[in-house]
């Protein structure tokens, strides 16, 4: 586990992309800055979305998750390495640094009330054990040094022994494998939170700290008559292409409100499909977005 800014973490994606291609489990915390590079350092922002996901080269999938609260920090580093733990990959708590120099209550529950994800253990003698030979999950046991297991792991690409071969069917093999052990658990992964929802025309979706002001520009519009709802985007990646999806065919617009120029606001644009119009809220100045910058948004989409 290690933790970071975003120019750091520019400076880790070469090991990034070494920990998905070598499974190890690992958890990175990014308090993301304004960028690009030195740019605002004591300042918010939610630049750092895409690098996250395609930082390194490639195509792999990882997990992110994105915190609003210092109390959903501490949950969410918890599952962050629970899910590097079951999944064997590199997860990410991408929060905002207005989440990093926050103060507030955190309930930290006893100990056997927090869930812990053990890895998986070869059942396998030290001779039958290959390190990179899947179960039906499509994630390979990993052994504990000094438990007798040879394990050989490397960069390059490889077989189940770990040895290198870069032959076209050994790199087709694995990198689907390395994509699909994600994709596959996608339900069990992706993680939102809605509200108001139900006869909504209007949906605004956010994550991380400007989820807060998303929820408080709903309930103002609610009390205007305005028939709008929030997603709440609690899993960044693998994004939630099915909930946005399914609601696309609900909702008239959904608003995109990021500390960015638009990132997440493109991948709702795809997955709405031109059943829904998208509008983005972007803010990059380093400082938060208010509930009545958010509210003005959706008053005036309310009003086409």
């Amino acid at each position: 586990m290690t933790s970071t800014s975003g120019p750091g973490f520019s400076l880790m994606t070469e090991n990034f992309g070494l920990g998905v291609m070598m499974e190890v489990p690992t958890v990175i915390v990014n308090i993301q800055r304004g960028g690009p590079s030195t740019g605002l350092p004591t300042l918010t922002a939610q630049g750092d979305v895409m690098q996250a996901k395609w930082g390194s080269h490639g195509p792999y999938e990882i997990i992110a998750l994105s915190p609003d609260s210092p109390q959903e920090a501490f949950d969410l580093t918890i599952r962050c390495f629970n899910l590097a733990e079951k999944y064997r990959v590199p997860t990410v708590l991408l929060a905002s640094e207005t989440v990093g120099h926050s103060a507030g209550k955190v309930v930290v529950p006893s100990e056997d009330e927090i869930e812990l994800v053990e890895r998986k253990k070869p059942s396998v003698p030290p001779e039958e054990y290959l390190p990179y030979r899947p179960d039906e999950d499509l994630i390979p046991p990993m052994a504990h040094a000094g438990e007798g297991y040879a394990v050989c792991t490397t960069g390059l690409t490889h077989d189940e022994k770990g040895y290198p071969d870069v032959s076209p069917e050994t790199q087709e093999t694995l990198i689907t494998r390395l994509n699909d052990k994600i994709r596959r658990h996608r339900d069990e992964i992706v993680d939102v939170e809605e509200a108001n929802m139900e006869d909504a025309e209007i949906a605004v979706v956010a994550y991380g700290q400007v989820s807060r002001p998303a929820k408080r520009a709903v309930r103002m519009a609610r009390e205007e008559g305005i028939k709008a709802g929030s997603i709440k985007l609690i899993t960044v990646w693998p994004f939630a292409d099915h909930i946005i999806q399914k609601w696309a065919k609900q909702v008239k617009v959904f608003v995109v409100p990021e500390l960015n120029y638009g990132q997440i606001y493109l991948e709702v644009r795809r997955e709405a499909g031109g059943d829904s119009d998208v509008v983005l809220v972007p803010r990059m100045g380093g400082r938060l977005i208010t509930p009545q910058e958010i509210y003005q948004e959706i008053k005036k989409v309310s009003e086409k």
